[in-house]
């Protein structure tokens, strides 16, 4: 039919979700963590063809011990085609179990705010 797969939506949303860690995140931290996607609900608004151009936009929701919350918004132009949400694990490079984020990491994603409970990118 012409549809984009439903796994293209979580390759860009573990994409744009990486993505936004690195943008903000300092380098050791970003050398030293990993990211594990935990679950993904995925609202289908409008239906995304194979040769859309489309962007996701991320917003940091909050940020619980080793979890991290996003909600990620996939559009084409002006129309939303797919609102996800998903839970993260944080998790060390090193020992491969889960790690809390500093919380001087923390606030950098949440520089307003100081619990934090939005950050976008």
């Amino acid at each position: 039919m012409g549809h984009v797969n439903n796994a293209s939506y979580l390759k860009w949303v573990q994409d744009a979700v990486l993505s936004h860690w690195r943008k903000i995140a300092p380098a050791d931290a970003v050398a030293s963590l990993l990211w594990v996607a935990l679950k993904h609900e995925i609202t289908y608004r409008k239906p995304t063809f194979l040769d859309d151009e489309v962007i996701a936009t991320v917003l940091l929701e909050k940020v619980q011990g080793a979890r991290a919350f996003y909600q990620t918004i996939i559009k084409r132009g002006e129309d939303v085609l797919a609102e996800v949400k998903s839970s993260w694990c944080c998790i060390d490079a090193e020992t491969l179990r889960p790690a809390r984020l500093a919380s001087n990491v923390i606030e950098r994603f949440f520089p307003d705010q100081t619990n934090g409970s939005t950050a976008s990118a």
